[in-house]
């Protein structure tokens, strides 16, 4: 495997590994790396304090965040009759049944959501093996098994996110591009962790946000005081003032 490229070590030699920044900071950080030559997503990945063996202890939800994430969302339904109009109404990319599953199965995958009314779910739910790995299985927990087909596509494509733990007990949301003002990041990175917070699963025990880290596609990962969770944009708006 070939080592790190130098715009790549650069950008990590700026970060003090052994740091925990404030959020404000970190975003600041991760905005003056050199640029890469695309527009970059921006992440966050929290490891949580949870035994995800444990049903108890899982954490799954939707957020839909302040600023948007910046990227144009494709939304297959599955839908027949008058909800497939009616997702095609609100700007579904891909629409279909068992014609949509037997294209999946043979190897589409061209979209970063997926819905279904909940008549479709006897062909959704042969799908499994493939959508369930990639986190695209419609699931009634985060409104894409509904009736209500407009609000789901329309919801989808203004980036609703689903977060979810792995089986390392991590999330990982996307919270935007590089590009974005500070602000927004920001503000989008306040909203993911108070969401988090306001999710923790009433059996965990200990300490529940262990590590929060954020970074862009092809950057290095910069460590963020996780103990800050309430009054993050606040950060910005009192540098401002000092400046």
């Amino acid at each position: 495997m070939s080592g790190h490229g130098k715009r790549y070590r650069s950008s990590r030699e700026s970060i003090d590994r052994e740091q925990a920044y404030t959020p404000l900071a970190a975003v600041r950080l991760l905005k003056d790396m050199a640029p890469a030559k695309f527009d970059e997503t921006v992440e966050v990945h929290f490891r949580l304090g949870l035994n995800v063996r444990h049903a108890d202890e899982q954490l799954r939800g939707t957020i839909m965040l302040p600023h948007g994430i910046g990227k144009d969302v494709r939304v297959a339904v599955f839908a027949e009759g008058e909800k497939a109009r009616e997702a095609e109404d609100a700007g579904a990319d891909v629409i279909g049944s068992a014609d949509l599953a037997a294209k999946i199965e043979e190897g589409f995958l061209d979209f970063d959501v997926a819905i279904a009314t909940p008549d479709q779910m006897s062909v959704v739910g042969k799908l499994g093996r493939v959508l369930g790995p990639r986190g695209l299985m419609p699931n009634p927990k985060t409104g894409t098994v509904t009736m209500d087909v407009d609000k789901a596509v329309s919801d989808a494509k203004a980036g609703k996110l689903e977060y979810r733990t792995d089986r390392g007990a991590n999330v990982h949301v996307p919270i935007g591009k590089k590009s974005f003002e500070e602000r927004a990041l920001l503000e989008n990175y306040a909203a993911i962790v108070e969401e988090i917070v306001r999710a923790k699963p009433s059996a965990a025990k200990g300490r529940y946000i262990r590590q929060i880290t954020v970074t862009t596609t092809m950057g290095p990962g910069i460590h963020v005081d996780s103990s800050i969770t309430r009054d993050i944009a606040e950060e910005l708006e009192t540098a401002t003032v000092s400046a």
